[in-house]
């Protein structure tokens, strides 16, 4: 089970710090990523860390202002925010996949966290 936190309303400029927690003893096995939302569209993988955390992924439109991060001693994964933009708005889910599948075959979703950024 994933549970994320952290998401709010935040102005332009700003930064927020997501968490997703993992419960469960097999979280360092599975790789983890950071999704994102906005009505209409399709769910987008905006950042991604391996199993051991020496593989990181960023998109384009986040790479620089976002930093993904995880503690498998402490079963929880990281996504701080920095620079916010209008356009970072929508609803943010954490998602564990097993280490051999590719990032469309998702094994774990959280219910997802919203982030609203005004101008």
């Amino acid at each position: 089970q994933l549970v994320e936190s952290g998401g709010g309303l935040v102005q332009a400029g700003g930064s927020l710090r997501l968490s997703c927690a993992a419960s469960g003893r097999t979280f360092s096995t599975f790789d983890m990523g950071w999704f994102r939302q906005t009505p209409g569209k399709e769910r987008d993988l905006i950042a991604a860390v391996s199993w051991r955390g020496g593989s990181i992924s960023y998109a384009e439109s986040v790479k620089g202002r976002f930093t993904i991060s995880r503690d498998n001693a402490k079963n929880t994964l990281y996504l701080q925010m920095n620079s916010l933009k209008p356009e970072d708005t929508a609803l943010y889910y954490c998602a564990a996949k097993f280490w051999s599948r590719e990032w469309t075959s998702v094994n774990y979703w959280g219910q997802g966290t919203q982030v609203t950024v005004s101008s």
